[in-house]
């Protein structure tokens, strides 16, 4: 089975360290999208006490263009923190925080979509637009292979995978029940899971979530993946069409309405 190096490391060893006291200290973890509008990065500083509520923690900064954000000659980029979370890899009292990012001139970076939908949902927040988004993933190995497929071909046809149950049916149900749970100890509003039509492929599902809440708690949701499955050694892939040939697509489908679509009739 192909997974990373540093996912064979003795992991008792680090829960060694991991129960030190901090004395008041607490670690915070920024997170950002990076220039590719897909990755998520993050860095982590410490401050003095706990944060109570976001306006707490303070603004950073970070190399935009070892994230291709920025030119080498200008590379300052900001870190506006917008939505805090618990920590479910440090544990309380450390946060996850999620960012937006600005450029040297304070003007929002090309991958700073959240600031213009910010915006728009401050314009329709009367109608209290809900959305639930469902977001379908596939669990690749280390060389890019999907996790658990046979090394020189592939498993059988679709058909018995879909919410499949049986170990020739599903993989990596570990790191799915993680990440489900880390989730929750975050305060990330994820709602369900399943396994998908194709061996290796999941969906998770978040909502329901009013206005910018969702793309802050669907982002956030997507980072958890990601670094559950680095402690796992393997790689959460979005990509929509993972495989060639007449293997299931991945999509992140979306639910929406509003207060008056929500009303007796209101569908209508």
């Amino acid at each position: 089975m192909s997974v990373s190096h540093s996912s064979r490391l003795n992991k008792l060893v680090r829960e060694q360290y991991m129960r030190l006291p901090q004395d008041g200290k607490v670690q915070v973890t920024y997170v950002w999208i990076d220039g590719s509008g897909e990755g998520v990065r993050c860095k982590s500083r410490t401050l003095d006490k706990e944060p109570k509520s976001i306006e707490d923690v303070p603004e950073w900064n970070f190399d935009g263009s070892s994230t291709a954000q920025a030119e080498g000659s200008n590379s300052d980029m900001f870190l506006v923190p917008v939505c805090m979370f618990r920590d479910p890899f440090c544990l309380d009292p450390n946060k996850l925080v999620l960012c937006e990012v600005l450029k040297y001139n304070r003007k929002p970076a090309e991958t700073n979509l959240r600031h213009t939908c910010k915006k728009v949902m401050d314009l329709v927040k009367d109608s209290h637009p809900w959305f639930g988004m469902e977001q379908e993933y596939t669990l690749l190995g280390i060389n890019g292979h999907p996790y658990g497929w046979p090394d020189n071909g592939f498993p059988g046809p679709q058909g018995p995978y879909y919410c499949g149950v049986g170990a020739d049916k599903v993989y990596g149900r570990d790191i799915v029940e993680s990440h489900y749970k880390a989730c929750l100890y975050a305060g990330v509003k994820i709602c369900g899971t399943n396994a998908e039509v194709m061996p290796s492929q999941w969906e998770f599902q978040v909502g329901p979530c009013e206005g910018i809440e969702m793309g802050d708690h669907l982002w956030m949701a997507r980072f958890i993946l990601h670094r559950v499955c680095e402690d796992f050694g393997v790689v959460a892939t979005l990509d929509p069409k993972p495989m060639t040939g007449n293997w299931n697509g991945a999509g992140c489908h979306t639910n929406y309405s509003t207060e008056e679509m929500r009303r007796e009739g209101g569908l209508k």
